[in-house]
């Protein structure tokens, strides 16, 4: 008869959304045209639109608007910014899951481990979401981009979840280099998977362990423990 699994040594884990989580490149690039056609730009294709994600909406739609014509003064930009996220905020259209996420998420939740959200993507966007996914129950604490007057990758952002998740020892789950460097400002190790939106080579983030396999996640944070 094998021995169980070791339990996990991190009381809690705090992961990323878009790029670790989900797969939302389509959903914001489908959303974003709208805006930009809106404001009468030309389109952009979802690779591209893949390699401005991760600094927030803001970014996005000010990366996306100079990668059409002129770029965005700070006044024109809160227009097209609100446009934007009530689009998206309205869209019927949900984010795919990366494959083994939701078993991840309840095999970790279930064995104690308690689990918070830090994304740079709007709170009521993401609560939507995760709403519409069925992952809403598995989060004891969540941070949005505008949560906080700080996001990734200021390490108080992600601090400020692990406080609210009651602290202890805790690792963080992320694909890009705000991730790493928000777990490192935090001093926490970090996870990161490698089919996200890394905007760089993956061995460059920075990681203490990178995965091809978000399912392999507990046997990591077991060596990450170790």
């Amino acid at each position: 008869m094998s021995a169980a699994p070791a339990a996990i040594p991190f009381s809690a884990v705090v992961f990323d959304l878009d790029g670790t989580l989900i797969d939302s490149a389509r959903d914001m690039t489908r959303v974003l045209n709208r805006t930009l056609s809106r404001f009468a730009r030309p389109t952009l294709t979802e690779a591209q639109v893949r390699g401005m994600v991760g600094d927030g909406s803001a970014a996005l739609v000010r990366q996306a608007f100079a990668a059409t014509g002129d770029a965005l003064t700070d006044e024109a930009l809160q227009p097209a910014l609100a446009d934007y996220l009530d689009a998206y905020f309205q869209d019927d259209e949900s984010a795919v899951l990366y494959p083994g996420v939701p078993e991840t998420l309840k095999g970790l939740a279930d064995g104690g481990v308690k689990l918070g959200l830090c994304t740079n993507k709007p709170e009521r966007i993401t609560r939507k979401l995760l709403d519409t996914l069925g992952l809403s129950p598995l989060f004891g604490a969540l941070a949005g981009g505008d949560t906080l007057p700080v996001k990734k990758p200021d390490g108080r952002h992600l601090s400020w979840v692990v406080e609210a998740l009651g602290g202890g020892s805790a690792a963080m789950v992320g694909d890009n280099r705000n991730d790493v460097k928000a777990a490192r400002a935090a001093g926490l190790p970090v996870v990161a998977m490698t089919y996200g939106y890394p905007r760089m080579p993956v061995q460059e983030l920075g990681a203490d362990i990178l995965l091809d396999r978000i399912a392999d996640l507990p046997d990591a944070l077991r060596r990450l423990g170790a």
